[in-house]
């Protein structure tokens, strides 16, 4: 009669490397899910940033006679020193300890130039570290947003109380030609342009007259107003253009709604949405 072996019978090295090959398949498999997957809670959560910011403009709007917050201001919010766009909107996205922290000085100074603020922050933007700029004003407190210099900069008005040239809009809430659905307000921007050298740094002072439309600011649209660059490289984005790794740049319009834009708009469509007074109507699918 036979003696039925209590051995244990292993894996043969080719049964093993089977069951390796098919491992690797299904993380190849799974892992480009799991990319669209966490892309997809990004897209979400920059939309969201973007929709504060959009209440944050009509809160202001409201605090302050319909007026929209200059590109760069003084003295109006701040007892003392230059006010730029993304200082102006603090109180009005639950930022107020910021705000106040600059009291006394210019909106950078104190300490809050380096401070994150992390509705300004995209997170498929991976141009900065940590909330920060990485080129140009190294160490700023980062944005992946810009606003619109069409929207809140045309109007470059001397202010004989202050002695100072006030960058600002050249319309109110309530009176933009074309309307709140039609008008770009906040576009996207990378933090950082390291194959150039300049950064998007929220506090930093943008200004026609002072420090003119430099490197380390934010601010989209005095070069131009160049088509945006959709899916693309950190070190192929260029500082005059927005920039967005999501497959549509999510855009504030006026109206505080955000439209995704995809690669496929005409340059006229974008343009006729940049400009917020050139009589002309968008296409529905734009």
């Amino acid at each position: 009669m036979r003696q039925e072996s209590n051995e244990r019978r292993g894996f043969t090295l080719i049964e093993l490397l089977v069951v390796i090959a098919i491992i690797a398949i299904l993380i190849g498999l799974l892992l480009p899910a799991v990319q669209k997957v966490r892309e997809a809670a990004a897209r979400i959560n920059c939309a969201n940033n973007l929709k504060q910011i959009g209440v944050g403009l009509h809160n202001f709007a409201s605090a302050n006679q319909d007026k929209l917050p200059a590109m760069l201001d003084y003295g109006s919010y701040n007892p003392v020193g230059w006010e730029p766009f993304w200082f102006q909107l603090l109180p009005y996205i639950e930022q107020d300890n910021v705000f106040k922290k600059a009291s006394g000085s210019d909106a950078w100074g104190n300490g809050v130039n380096s401070t994150v603020i992390k509705p300004y922050l995209c997170p498929s933007d991976s141009t900065y570290a940590a909330g920060l700029t990485t080129t140009g004003a190294s160490g700023w407190g980062a944005t992946s947003y810009a606003p619109s210099y069409y929207m809140f900069a045309e109007a470059n008005t001397y202010n004989s109380s202050k002695g100072v040239y006030i960058n600002q809009s050249k319309f109110t809430i309530g009176n933009i030609p074309d309307g709140t659905s039609n008008t770009v307000g906040v576009v996207e921007r990378f933090a950082s342009f390291p194959g150039y050298g300049w950064s998007n740094a929220w506090a930093y002072p943008m200004s026609a007259s002072y420090w003119g439309w430099n490197s380390q600011g934010s601010v989209y649209g005095p070069w131009g107003a160049y088509l945006p660059q959709i899916g693309v490289t950190n070190n192929a984005a260029h500082p005059y253009y927005p920039n967005t790794r999501h497959a549509a740049m999510q855009t504030l319009l006026m109206d505080g709604s955000v439209r995704g834009v995809t690669a496929g708009v005409s340059q006229n469509t974008w343009s006729w949405a940049l400009t917020p007074d050139d009589g002309n109507v968008l296409p529905g699918n734009w």
